[in-house]
């Protein structure tokens, strides 16, 4: 049975909280270009806890559940782990290759972004050696540090909502959490996040992103019972869902049509993540225990 006492105040707590400080850079517009996009960065990294901290309110104070019930004292089978740390990249380099073939961006054999993003490295580095060590801290070092941040979404949206939603059935669970998701991003998407070109259309398609990126999630949070892998995963995709920018020549790709995770071109990557996952029966996932929903 859904409690929709709980879900009305999860989503309420989360929105009301996020939305303030989506919005909040809004009034520094004028500001100057240097201050408002620091007050946007700082606003928009708080408001990830939004669904982290309503889900501690309401397990704590209307489900009057024990803390441990949102497992993250749980990690799961550490293989799930890798998949999280690796598949994102893996889709961003696919979504780069999506958007050649779909003509979005033209490839730029000489690396030529990344060259001048090494410009000014300590002499004695070459561009190689810096190109490995920007790619390991990317792949391996990026994900951990985005995980405190990210786990303060994946603690509401996958520790919380989604097995609140699982009374639904597994597939229902997961395209609705995904959507809810990707509506709440609408604030910041408006103002061009992700999709800076087409903002309005980058609301429906940043819900589609999430749908997508949500079964992903999903998959991984439903073979462990914890938010951790998640978390871990969302940490990997804030790290790396625009590498294969690197790889074109910058001005020539539309954001909201090729060379990021987010991007038409990615949510044809996604998708094929998506596909791969049911088509292996993967997912839904074949559950050997029902994860307990705690009760209000």
């Amino acid at each position: 049975m859904i409690q929709k006492k709980s879900l009305i105040w999860f989503l309420a707590i989360t929105f009301v909280f996020s939305w303030i400080l989506f919005l909040i850079p809004l009034l520094y517009r004028d500001s100057g270009p240097i201050f408002y996009g620091r007050v946007t960065q700082i606003c928009f990294a708080l408001a990830m806890g939004g669904p982290g901290i309503a889900a501690l309110v309401v397990t704590l104070f209307v489900d009057r559940q024990p803390f441990r019930t949102l497992g993250l004292g749980r990690l799961g089978p550490k293989r799930f782990y890798l998949w999280a740390l690796f598949l994102p990249p893996l889709l961003a380099l696919l979504a780069g290759l999506f958007t050649i073939l779909f003509g979005v961006g033209e490839f730029d054999p000489a690396f030529t972004l990344m060259r001048q993003l090494t410009i000014g490295t300590p002499e004695g580095l070459s561009f190689e050696l810096m190109l490995i060590l920007q790619l390991a801290f990317t792949l391996l070092l990026a994900p951990i540090v985005n995980l405190p941040f990210a786990l303060g979404e994946e603690l509401g949206w996958r520790g919380y909502l989604l097995p609140k939603l699982l009374p639904l059935g597994q597939w229902p669970a997961i395209l609705i959490s995904g959507a809810i998701w990707g509506f709440w991003h609408a604030p910041a998407i408006l103002q061009g996040l992700n999709y800076p070109e087409h903002p309005v259309a980058g609301v429906f398609l940043m819900v589609l992103f999430c749908v997508l990126l949500g079964a992903l999630f999903s998959w991984l949070y439903l073979n462990t019972r914890s938010p951790w892998v998640a978390a871990l995963g969302h940490g990997s995709v804030n790290a790396t869902a625009a590498l294969s920018l690197y790889l074109f020549l910058k001005p020539d790709v539309a954001l909201t049509y090729g060379g990021t995770l987010a991007s038409l071109s990615g949510l044809a990557a996604l998708a094929l993540g998506v596909g791969l996952l049911v088509l292996t029966r993967r997912l839904p996932v074949r559950l050997r225990e029902e994860i307990p929903v705690p009760e209000s």
